[in-house]
């Protein structure tokens, strides 16, 4: 039974995991300017929308979809948590790809990980509590509210705060340090993923089957709201694209940790999480593909 699977991961893996979220964080702040949100600012509506449709719409979206499709409690559970994180690292790079308004997606980005800090645990909480068996699950965990908001405050909001004082205090050692770090942290995060599938092996193989379709499903879902939440209140194609990047591509390794940290491993939330961090690569890069080939047209609305 899927909801009584534990993933192996030990306290040195989920510090390693934690210190790798860090340093990307740190590295995506190194390269922000005050500037960069002044553009996004100047489209206010665009800019609510994108943190409208990630912190509020997409959650309960999710929990519509668990209802729907009533997956293993511990398989909708991830899936509700992975909806309440904030957006992932390469959402403005597919963004960028997909000739989307990048200014944009840096914003909604950066401000989805800041309200992330007590959006996160009041998502999970809340639409956990609508459903018996997610219910259920969070009373057997005792999930505290203020830790979890503690945790992904040390986690995203820490770094993000040193990184964009060194970026304004040592500008010069910022633009030296910004591609390192970011390559460096990105590499390190993919030979984490890597070797915790290789530890797990054994459980993705047994237990996958029962993930791959909803996480498609998932994240499709959240990639269709976001795009078409935008077209329904007129905003230029580029914003469009934008927000579907931002509302559908998520920090599911900021998951992971809060999973390790407040869910002991609980397997079937950790399997969705994780396919999600694989999954979602492989739909954002198919999707900027396809807009990459369809410029946005001057008179487009």
């Amino acid at each position: 039974m899927i909801d009584q699977v534990r993933l192996n991961f030990n306290p040195q893996a989920t510090l390693a995991l934690n210190v790798i979220l860090s340093l990307i964080m740190l590295g995506i702040a190194l390269d922000l300017k005050v500037s960069d949100f002044k553009v996004a600012f100047k489209t206010p509506k665009a800019l609510f929308l994108g943190l409208f449709g990630h912190h509020i719409l997409f959650p309960a979206m999710t929990f519509l979809l668990i209802l729907a499709t009533k997956p293993a409690p511990s398989i909708a559970l991830g899936m509700l948590l992975v909806s309440a994180c904030p957006a992932g690292h390469i959402s403005n790079l597919f963004a960028a790809r997909a000739n989307g308004n990048v200014a944009l997606a840096v914003s909604i980005s950066i401000l989805s990980k800041i309200f992330a800090i007590f959006m996160m645990p009041l998502n999970v909480i809340f639409w956990g509590n609508q459903e018996a068996g997610m219910r259920a699950l969070l009373k057997d965990f005792s999930l505290d509210p203020v830790r979890m908001m503690v945790e992904v405050a040390l986690l995203l909001g820490v770094p993000l705060a040193l990184g964009l004082y060194i970026a304004h205090r040592y500008p010069a050692f910022a633009k030296r340090a910004y591609k390192p770090m970011r390559v460096f942290s990105l590499l390190a995060l993919v030979g984490f993923i890597v070797g915790g599938l290789a530890a797990n092996w054994a459980i993705f193989k047994e237990y996958g089957q029962f993930v791959v379709g909803v996480v498609a499903l998932h994240n499709a879902c959240a990639l269709a709201l976001g795009y078409f939440m935008a077209f329904a209140v007129g905003l230029p194609e580029a914003d469009r694209r934008a927000v579907s990047f931002e509302t559908g591509i998520q920090n599911s390794s900021l998951g992971l940790v809060l999973i390790f940290t407040f869910f002991g491993g609980l397997g079937g939330m950790a399997i969705v999480t994780a396919w999600w961090g694989i999954w979602h690569i492989i739909a954002g890069m198919a999707l900027s593909t396809y807009w990459m080939k369809r410029p946005i047209l001057l008179s487009t609305t």
